[in-house]
């Protein structure tokens, strides 16, 4: 029996007798054990990337329109507009089909731009293709079966056309279930829910009225045309109408009658069934605090990194975008290293979305400096960021707890650090390099000085009674600090489309600049790290709670001032 190492060896040496082009090889993380050669003829689903012609472009236009200080602020980009900056130049496009029509592949174009092509071959097929050994391997952290393969060739006549396919050498664990941690409420007898019974409910839990009170947030529902939230759900997350119903009844008892969300299913996600912890959690604290702001549930079926950017292109070829994005999930940063054209290309597309004006609001992860799930690599060598909460043109939001007797303070786990992947941007370097010095030597070595910073900000991550199948639960976590933020910029959305503005798109170099006096300022509490403290709050910004939390009155007189 070949011992892993030896597969890795033997299959490199019989990939390199067939290469007649560029050769990309790969040697996966020890937890990937490969078990036998993919059946010839299981069916494979290849996503084709092509190199887009101007995404410099993009990026400088998006911080055109992005930044307060700008001639062009809120200007936001057009549909065709991002599309000439993504879209494939034609000859690329005339390369990639030549070349799969000379093995009989027809390709179906997969994004808005052309940039991404799709096609369904035969293992064999891909195979030949691509000189590949497509090979199951187990994560034997996860229990997940990848297809994969350790090389792929690309003709030199193709390879400039071309910048990677996936999945092929990229070992990106796909989304595992990791509900928030939860504990289940007694319901008062007689009563639908926990009711005040001579105490105040917001010393120990988390309700909307709780965070209209310390936030500032209005109670009065949206009013705007154009105004809509997107919630994106993976994994069969589903949310119901009834328990949002009981939800409102217990909490929301100034609103009559009950709003409903919409469901869209993207790559066959589920659109309906008994309500479920974090898709319940993202809808009562989207549509319980954006009240009137049209929301809607975009359940995704695939659950790897691909499903992230389906869920892109589906929104971006929508001719009106929902004005926020909120998203509860993510994977850990170094999953992604050795695959940074992926890495850059997923960030890319939340790029588009900025430039066209959606606000994209990511969860920070929940095991302070170590991501999402890094128990298994968390060696106290290195800390570990998330993703893509690395990624400069989206907002990423950790936790706090401790409103109900005085300041707030670090969630202990809200999720925080530095990516190894993606520089830090200019936006922030003044705040992050405040913080450093004040640091000093702390936790030296174990993370990228000079990375993105990460999160922007934070709100209250800690028991969230939310309404689950029938039955109250509290949950914590940065899936519950960041629908807030989604609904807090929603709502500030909805005053400036009254006012006939345009809404705030992507918000991180105004809250860098002028936004941060509108937050507030978190400065005591440390996330966590791995035998070893992680980072401190400090004022100002810091890797544990960004900016701060939102004072709604603060920002509304900023954007409306703007």
């Amino acid at each position: 029996m070949l011992t892993p190492r030896a597969f890795v060896a033997l299959t490199i040496a019989s990939a390199i007798a067939l290469v007649h082009g560029r050769q990309t090889t790969v040697v996966p993380k020890a937890k990937f054990v490969p078990l036998h050669p993919t059946a010839s003829t299981a069916s494979l689903q290849l996503t084709l990337v092509l190199p887009p012609t101007n995404i410099d472009g993009l990026h400088t236009a998006l911080y055109d329109v992005s930044d307060p200080k700008s001639a062009n602020y809120g200007k936001h980009l057009s549909k065709s507009d991002v599309e000439a900056f993504v879209a494939p130049k034609p000859e690329s496009v005339k390369a990639i089909t030549t070349w799969l029509a000379q093995h009989n592949i027809n390709a179906e174009v997969a994004s808005p731009s052309g940039d991404m092509l799709r096609i369904n071959v035969p293992v064999s097929t891909a195979n030949a293709l691509l000189a590949a050994n497509f090979t199951d391997f187990k994560d034997k952290d996860t229990g997940a079966t990848l297809t994969r393969t350790l090389s792929v060739s690309i003709p030199d006549d193709v390879e400039p056309h071309l910048q990677y396919i996936y999945p092929t050498t990229q070992f990106i664990p796909p989304l595992q279930p990791n509900r928030p941690p939860f504990k289940i409420v007694t319901p008062t007898p007689g009563n639908p829910a926990p009711k005040r019974q001579g105490f105040d409910i917001c010393s120990v839990d988390v309700v909307p009225q709780c965070l209209e009170d310390y936030y500032h947030i209005p109670t009065a529902p949206g009013t705007a045309p154009g105004n809509s939230i997107a919630v994106a759900g993976y994994l069969d997350e589903i949310a119901s109408e009834d328990d949002l119903e009981i939800f409102f009844l217990a909490w929301r008892p100034d609103i009559t009658t009950t709003p409903e969300f919409d469901v869209v299913s993207i790559d066959g996600g589920v659109t309906s069934g008994d309500g479920t912890l974090e898709a319940s959690l993202d809808i009562q604290y989207t549509v319980g605090v954006a009240t009137g702001v049209p929301t809607t549930l975009y359940s995704v079926g695939d659950s790897t990194a691909q499903g992230f950017i389906d869920i892109v292109n589906y929104l971006l070829g929508l001719d009106e975008l929902p004005l926020v994005l909120t998203t509860s999930y993510g994977f850990n940063e170094t999953d992604f290293q050795g695959s940074e054209d992926f890495a850059n290309t997923f960030c890319n597309a939340y790029a588009q979305l900025g430039a066209r004006g959606t606000s994209i609001f990511f969860a920070s992860g929940d095991n302070g400096a170590y991501s999402f799930e890094y128990e298994s690599e968390c060696d106290g060598t290195t800390f570990g960021p998330s993703f893509p909460s690395g990624c400069p043109f989206l907002t990423s939001v950790g936790a706090t707890t401790g409103y109900d007797s005085g300041p707030e303070v670090v969630a202990d786990f809200s999720g925080g650090g530095f990516s190894n992947i993606f520089p830090q941007p200019s936006y922030q370097s003044a705040a992050v390099e405040n913080y450093l010095d004040a640091l000093g030597s702390t936790n030296e070595g174990l993370f990228n000085r000079s990375g993105r910073a990460y999160p922007d900000v934070s709100a209250q991550g800690i028991n969230y009674v939310t309404r689950v199948n029938g039955t109250f639960f509290l949950v914590l976590g940065t899936s519950a600090s960041t629908p807030v933020w989604a609904s807090v910029v929603a709502l500030l959305n909805d005053a400036l489309l009254n006012a006939g503005k345009p809404p705030l798109g992507f918000i991180n170099p105004l809250l860098y600049s002028e936004g941060a006096a509108a937050l507030n300022d978190i400065t005591n509490g440390t996330n966590t790290g791995c035998g070893a403290q992680g980072f401190p709050a400090l004022a100002g910004w810091d890797p544990a709670t960004g900016l701060g939390s939102p004072d709604y009155d603060k920002l509304l007189a900023l954007v409306m001032s703007l």
